[in-house]
């Protein structure tokens, strides 16, 4: 054999070898591939993804106040994630809504007073879904009236806490006579005197006056009124808000 057909030969052998090689490797990249596609597929048809667990555990139901998801779920161990997720599951189960227009109707049906002296039914107008901010409704009813005007009890009940607050000012929780419901007055100038938590109210009672404390402009002395059906460990400050428009009105 020639030297020439020698290197000939030999060229011919290195590009079949390498040809061979990157088929070999090009099948094997194919099968990988379809394998981890169908990896993927059976994880998405789960439905168990991070970004859904964090979604479904970090935001608490019936929290509007609660913060937004992590921008970094995965940073929690699955472990902890599934605990989380199994236990809000329950408490959805165990805490169905609340059926706001048949409670809603319970009230109403009591007649209650119009908290504001001097202000009639026919004043007032639709305000819970108002927004305020971003992110927040209203939840509540703002009656306007002058600097001082005697804010009253709308029902007999108990005061269950006199609280000074950054948004609401001077406020009052007031619970219901079956203490299944709080009624909550805020913005206030300053209380009737010589009001303390626990005392017993009757209805149409003087428990405040019309003013601007907390985050109401210092120009619209107005009362902010809210309802909300407690809890069963009834906390004042927690509950599900009722729409006063349709209860006094």
């Amino acid at each position: 054999m020639s030297k020439a057909t020698h290197y000939r030969d030999a060229r011919i052998f290195s590009a079949g070898a390498a040809c061979g090689f990157l088929a070999g490797a090009f099948v094997v990249a194919v099968i990988l591939w379809q394998f981890g596609g169908a990896v993927g597929l059976r994880t998405g048809a789960s439905g168990e993804s991070a970004d859904t667990v964090a979604d479904t555990t970090h935001r608490q139901p019936g929290n509007p106040e609660a913060p937004p998801p992590s921008s970094r779920p995965n940073e929690r161990p699955a472990s902890t994630m599934g605990r989380e997720r199994a236990a809000t599951a329950a408490r959805d189960v165990e805490a169905p809504a609340v059926p706001s227009a048949e409670t809603t109707e319970v009230l109403r049906s009591r007649h209650l007073e119009i908290p504001v002296e001097g202000v009639s039914r026919d004043q007032l107008t639709r305000q819970f879904t108002d927004r305020r901010g971003e992110s927040r409704e209203h939840e509540a009813l703002d009656i306007l009236a002058p600097r001082n005007t005697p804010v009253r009890a709308v029902e007999s009940g108990r005061v269950a806490k006199l609280f000074l607050s950054k948004a609401g000012g001077i406020t009052v929780y007031q619970f219901d006579p079956t203490e299944r419901y709080c009624y909550y007055y805020a913005h206030l100038e300053r209380y009737a005197d010589g009001l303390k938590e626990g005392d017993m109210l009757t209805r149409g009672q003087v428990l405040g006056y019309v003013g601007t404390s907390g985050n109401a402009p210092k120009t619209t002395p107005h009362l902010h009124f809210a309802v909300f059906r407690l809890n069963d460990d009834k906390h004042w400050w927690e509950g599900t808000p009722l729409d006063p428009y349709e209860i006094l009105h």
